[in-house]
């Protein structure tokens, strides 16, 4: 299934789903740097609540399933459509991720060609913009503000080509400096 999957895809398939996959946003370009987002480096606790409409799974990618698993999968998808899915991930965001526009970071290697735009950026406001090509297309928009260095709101809205939606709340919050037994 993680074939079918892409992100701000594979994150948010994931959560459509109620599972939890790796976290979301790569480095932005050079130009995008000029201010460090106003939010302090290290522990962070961010919850993600998203709400799928829709069947996340391009219609080509159902065709190609056997008819048990495709049956599965379809009743699990309308089931939880327009249902809310929380979910909470610890990450350690360091001074350069800050710097670079990656609080929420992700593994762009199973996503090849996608790209990601600062639409605008100030130290307590971040709005991105990305799109990931075929056979996976996929549309995202990304609002992020800091009410105050420890703590951190966003929303997100994902579109999948042909298949389904996923708006997510996330809220951070900061738990400390060091981020020591934290995996990213």
């Amino acid at each position: 299934m993680s074939s079918t999957t892409s992100t701000l895809g594979r994150f948010t398939f994931a959560l459509a789903l109620g599972l939890m996959a790796s976290t979301i946003l790569p480095g932005m370009a050079p130009e995008a740097q000029a201010d460090s987002f106003n939010a302090k480096p290290g522990a962070w606790e961010m919850t993600f609540t998203g709400v799928p409409t829709g069947m996340m799974i391009p219609p080509d990618a159902l065709a190609k399933m056997p008819p048990e698993q495709r049956a599965r999968l379809e009743q699990s998808m309308q089931a939880r459509s327009g249902k809310a899915n929380t979910h909470v991930h610890k990450s350690c965001i360091t001074k350069e991720d800050l710097d670079q526009n990656r609080i929420i970071k992700e593994d762009d290697e199973d996503e090849p060609g996608c790209t990601t735009t600062v639409v605008s950026k100030s130290s307590s406001k971040l709005v991105l913009e990305r799109s990931c090509p075929a056979p996976h297309a996929t549309t995202s928009r990304m609002a992020m503000e800091t009410k105050t260095p420890e703590s951190i709101v966003a929303s997100m809205d994902t579109e999948r080509a042909g298949a389904g939606k996923v708006h997510i709340d996330i809220k951070g919050r900061w738990l400390g400096a060091s981020c020591a037994g934290i995996a990213d």
